[in-house]
């Protein structure tokens, strides 16, 4: 059963595993989806793209935490840092709900979402690039298991969420 602390509490190795698991789980997300776009060829919505900003600022926040508790920087640092990860985990898992959402046809999404259309290389290329637009937001391009990716986003930041907010307030350990 952990313990917890004041927020200022001693930090150890459950902050450190914490902090690098963070870094690492957030890193393959966006790796993931950046394979599925690049390898696999599915092109991204507008929501698809704003899902992974909050991964772009958490990687270096989360790598931060980890030095920070590695080398025993203050305390609160590292535990400020693990807070600020688990709230951008929060917003993307929130991202991920919302355009899961759409895609069920809960809600309507952004009015700037919609379907664009093929592109037409046989006569003025840049013409045809100029023309491209990204596909709807509210057509899922992939489920797995029944769950669109924006689905698995949304559960996979809450995850990442809770083990962040968890580790920065729960008391550290100093062996190791």
């Amino acid at each position: 059963m952990a313990q917890h602390v004041t927020f200022a509490g001693a930090t150890g190795f459950r902050q450190t595993l914490s902090a690098a698991l963070l870094a690492v789980g957030m890193a393959a997300t966006v790796g993931g989806a950046l394979l599925f776009q690049h390898v696999g060829g599915y092109m991204p919505c507008a929501l698809c793209l704003e899902q992974r900003t909050p991964y772009y600022i958490g990687i270096p926040v989360a790598i931060t935490a980890l030095l920070s508790s590695k080398f025993r920087a203050p305390p609160l640092l590292t535990r400020a840092l693990l807070v600020a990860v688990g709230l951008l985990m929060i917003w993307a898992a929130g991202l991920g709900v919302y355009h899961a959402g759409v895609e069920w046809g809960f809600w309507p999404g952004p009015t700037d979402c919609a379907a664009g259309a093929a592109i037409d290389l046989s006569g003025d290329l840049l013409s045809s690039i100029d023309a491209v637009r990204p596909p709807s937001c509210s057509e899922a391009a992939l489920r797995i298991l029944g769950v669109s990716l924006a689905g698995w986003n949304a559960l996979i930041a809450a995850g990442l969420a809770a083990l962040a907010l968890r580790s920065a307030l729960t008391r550290g350990d100093r062996f190791a």
